[in-house]
């Protein structure tokens, strides 16, 4: 199955979320909200494919927090679930082109 934003949406306009125990606890660590979560892959971009991750193929959005700050989400789909994998702020010095390019090491 190949992952579009337009499924990420779908799934998550119906509320059809897994909440990992990784992405709870670096949500109260970086001071991320669950609603910057769902609004985040509701007006971002995919900008990797991890398609043979395990156990479901998942991707890295690009999107928003509600106050606009640039925030990273990885997200696994199967079952007619989105997998909330991990989100944290892009750090300036690791990415480029508003945070949509890894910077070379």
């Amino acid at each position: 199955m190949e992952i579009s934003i337009e499924y990420l949406r779908t799934l998550c306009g119906k509320g059809h979320f897994k909440w990992t125990t990784h992405i709870l606890a670096r949500l109260q660590e970086r001071g991320i909200q669950p609603s910057d979560v769902k609004h985040c892959i509701s007006v971002g971009s995919i900008l990797e494919v991890y398609p043979d991750n395990h156990p479901f193929p998942s991707c890295l959005v690009l999107g928003c927090s509600i106050s606009g700050r640039p925030l990273h989400i990885v997200v696994g789909a199967g079952e007619d679930f989105l997998w909330l994998i991990t989100a944290y702020y892009p750090d300036p010095d690791k990415w480029e082109n508003e945070f949509s390019s890894r910077k070379e090491p």
